[in-house]
């Protein structure tokens, strides 16, 4: 028997997302929707797509998941020591170590997302 489909996450429309990271929420709730058999590749396509869709129509929004050059990228040359020449989608293919790709993008996703946090100063900080 199948799993009960009132069990999922419910997902975001479209007009409620506020930035990338609303998508990815999304492709991470279902990622069949959203890349062929969990390919990292085309999910890298897919948000290099919605970059040059922010550049077109002059959004302001920080894109850091550039896939050679973003913060993102960087962070995951100076952590884990890894070649980027080929974009982060490549390189977390290769290091993946038996961990599907895609499961592998969103667990150093939210490790490098803890990190920003985790950099920010707090507001007791900010104040002084």
């Amino acid at each position: 028997m199948s799993a009960d489909l009132g069990d999922r996450p419910k997902l975001k429309p479209f007009d409620e997302w506020r930035d990338i990271y609303d998508a990815l929420e999304n492709v991470r709730q279902r990622p069949g929707m959203w890349v062929r058999d969990g390919s990292l590749r085309e999910l890298s396509v897919l948000l290099w797509g919605y970059h040059l869709a922010l550049q077109v129509h002059g959004v302001e929004e920080r894109f850091a998941l550039d896939p050679a050059a973003g913060r993102f990228a960087q962070w995951l040359s100076r952590t884990r020591g890894w070649s980027l020449s080929c974009g982060w989608a490549t390189a977390i293919e290769e290091n993946a170590g038996g961990v599907p790709p895609l499961e592998a993008f969103f667990h150093l996703l939210d490790e490098w997302q803890a990190s920003v946090e985790a950099e920010q100063p707090t507001a007791a900080e900010a104040g002084s």
